[in-house]
């Protein structure tokens, strides 16, 4: 009992029961063996309950029998179909002898019923599920997704509706300065300027709302719900201590509550060109906004924009095969980098290889046509082309099985400094589309080989102490001297990669085959390559640095800017400021203690 106590106490969402309900739920899990090869269920099964992988690596895949997900220990899987009417939507094979806890359709829906961090949890799969009471805890700041539009009050009838189509918005604030005089909306303009017969050259002041209801930034999604049907408007000012400083509409909500990484990959699987998949991937900062404003945890921020990333590229390998017609060899799409650690925030460039079979024709052009297409496709959908070229188009990254395991033993067997860069990279690889077989066996064959490589692993933990935490000489961060980013920090390079770095170290001593850098952390403490309690104490910094660095993403969004990596510490309260540097002295701790040879001590 204390076994499976233990193991559900370490996964979420079940982490957030108390140790008296963690034992009740406990004596429903039902405990089961099942062999590589094996299926637990195929599409359209009726579905008991929910599957926990404690070990062994499960692949998921659609009723087409395209690859949804490859799942590794403490990953989940069957909710969607649970949830959805009983049934199975996808597919679950046993890639790896995996020990698996099932616990029943009816204890879940309870536990859903009762706790509602486990109903928080489960809903975010859930598409269909209206979002309405998460709107209604939102503050009205967090559904502010653009500065605010307005106007000086002399300004013409016609000039606000230019700047209000440019700006694609469909109300104007009217300002002197910062302060709000009144609103117009297209539906004003229609009903008392074009209606009525009115010139469109006099001043806005004479057809605005004056003083409109309005509300602070503190306000609830709930308020403006309520005001919007007691006062029968479709859009509400916010205004803070008298400054204006944005509006929300009717639109604003509508979309909150349909902008979803489901919705999205629904679009997506329907888009017929490139040019379709860059319009439905331009909402992806609003769903950043949306995520982090709803208080969801980093791990499924990221893991929702990786999924959009993967089924554009899954949409763009289709439509490539459509156009090439059947492939003279077996191949496969695979991803490395954030996308392959399914890692990727609110900007992202493109990382990946194709891997073909043995005695395929890399030179074919077939193969060069289809890396041409989807990584031109990639690119226009907005992830942009790999600045150091790591892409399926480069000949180097376009090779059969073969010349990928001789790329990897001499990596391992002669590390150099773009040795040890490659492999960092490389190590990350993800299937995405094609023959997931290709990969399988290269990443086991791989693994074993550098893990038994001590050279190789010592010269990955010296590649792994070139990016360090951002920490000054007497207590305080090491910020950017000069140029654009002053006094900022890098959240990725000094911050998200030294922790990346340290677990993929940690993989491979201890022979771990996850790729995602908190599944690494988490699998390194379980096969005593890290103590717990170090384990425990990068993880949590780790989760620190994330979350800070998507929050700051999100702000950068709200305010209409670009969102990227670089954050003020002096933009963070007191209390955040010195928790960001207790992390980041943690990752500098681990990184001293693995670079003296205490990986195994933490």
């Amino acid at each position: 009992m204390s076994d499976v106590i233990d193991f559900i106490a370490s996964v979420h969402p079940y982490d957030s029961l108390s140790r008296d309900e963690l034992a009740q739920v406990a004596d429903f899990f039902s405990r089961r063996q099942v062999p590589a090869g094996e299926v637990v269920y195929e599409y359209g099964d009726p579905l008991p309950g929910i599957w926990l992988i404690e070990q062994g690596r499960i692949a998921v895949t659609d009723r087409n029998g395209d690859s949804v997900s490859e799942l590794g220990p403490r990953n989940s899987f069957g909710e969607r179909g649970l949830l959805r009417g009983g049934s199975a939507v996808t597919t679950a094979r046993v890639t790896e002898d995996a020990t698996l806890w099932m616990l029943p359709r009816e204890t879940l829906l309870g536990l859903i019923a009762q706790n509602r961090a486990v109903a928080r949890f489960f809903d975010r799969g859930r598409a269909a599920r209206p979002r309405g009471a998460e709107i209604a805890t939102l503050k009205v700041s967090d559904l502010l997704t653009r500065k605010p539009i307005s106007c000086p009050p002399e300004t013409s009838v016609a000039e606000a509706a230019r700047i209000m189509r440019d700006a694609r918005v469909s109300s104007i604030g009217v300002t002197q300065g910062d302060r709000l005089l009144g609103l117009v909306t297209i539906r004003d303009m229609s009903n008392r300027v074009v209606a009525a017969g009115l010139d469109h050259g006099q001043p806005v002041s004479q057809v605005m709302t004056a003083d409109p209801y309005t509300l602070p930034p503190q306000a609830l999604g709930y308020d403006v719900l309520n005001v919007m049907l007691e006062r029968r408007v479709g859009h509400l000012p916010v205004v803070d201590r008298g400054r204006f400083v944005g509006m929300i509409s009717q639109t604003d909500l509508t979309r909150v509550q349909a902008i979803s990484a489901s919705v999205l990959i629904r679009d997506l699987v329907d888009a017929e060109t490139a040019e379709d998949m860059a319009r439905i991937t331009a909402r992806v900062p609003e769903l950043l906004v949306s995520l982090v404003a709803a208080h969801q945890r980093h791990e499924v921020i990221t893991r929702m924009i990786t999924d959009i990333t993967d089924a554009v590229t899954r949409r763009l390998l289709i439509l490539a095969e459509a156009q090439l017609g059947p492939a003279p060899a077996r191949w496969l799409w695979a991803a490395c980098g954030s996308q392959g650690r399914q890692e990727q925030t609110g900007i992202s460039d493109q990382d990946n290889c194709l891997i073909l079979e043995e005695g395929a024709n890399p030179a074919d052009p077939w193969f060069k046509a289809l890396a041409r297409f989807v990584s031109d496709g990639l690119n226009t959908a907005g992830f942009v082309y790999c600045p150091g070229d790591m892409m399926a188009t480069n000949p180097r990254w376009r090779q059969p099985v073969p010349v990928w395991r001789s790329y990897f033993r001499g990596w391992i067997e002669r590390p150099s400094p773009e040795a040890q860069m490659l492999a960092s990279v490389m190590f990350d690889l993800r299937a995405i589309g094609g023959d997931d077989a290709l990969l399988q066996g290269l990443q086991a064959e791989t693994l074993d080989m550098a893990s038994k490589n001590s050279i190789f692993v010592a010269h990955m933990i010296s590649n792994s102490l070139k990016h360090r935490p951002p920490l000054g000489m007497i207590g305080g961060f090491a910020t950017i001297r000069s140029g654009e980013h002053r006094h900022h920090i890098d959240m990725k390079h000094n911050g998200v990669v030294p922790v990346a770095d340290l677990a993929r170290v940690y993989a491979l001593q201890g022979r771990v085959t996850a790729v995602n850098t908190r599944a690494r952390l988490l699998e390194a403490e379980d096969n005593g390559v890290i103590s717990g309690s170090g384990a425990r104490d990068l993880i949590a910094a780790y989760d620190l640095i994330q979350t800070l660095r998507l929050e700051n993403q999100a702000h950068l969004i709200r305010s209409g800017r670009v969102p990227d990596n670089y954050l003020s510490p002096s933009d963070l309260p007191d209390f955040e400021r010195s928790h960001l540097r207790d992390a980041f002295v943690v990752v500098r701790g681990m990184q001293s203690a693995i670079g003296q040879g205490k990986g195994m001590l933490g």
